[in-house]
């Protein structure tokens, strides 16, 4: 696991709590449950988008290896 998956677990886990706790507090009437819910769902977004940016990374990663070693078969062939 690469540092930005492990990231993007933690802020999800963390969104995911706040929104926990968001409607923990609607359900005793509180008036700041909508402010938590709201910010749950945004901390959530980010830690999905960095989960998703960690797969990118990833891909292209491995894209750029299979290029150079492309490269390398190509000069031991000339």
């Amino acid at each position: 696991m690469n540092k930005y998956l492990k990231r993007g677990i933690a802020i999800t886990v963390i969104g995911v709590l706040v929104c926990m706790f968001g409607m923990y507090l609607k359900g005793i009437d509180s008036s700041l449950y909508g402010l938590t819910l709201t910010l749950g769902v945004i901390v959530f977004g980010i830690g999905f988008v960095t989960i998703v940016y960690s797969l990118m990374r990833k891909i292209e990663r491995q894209s750029i290896l299979e290029s150079r070693d492309q490269q390398r078969s190509e000069k031991e062939e000339n």
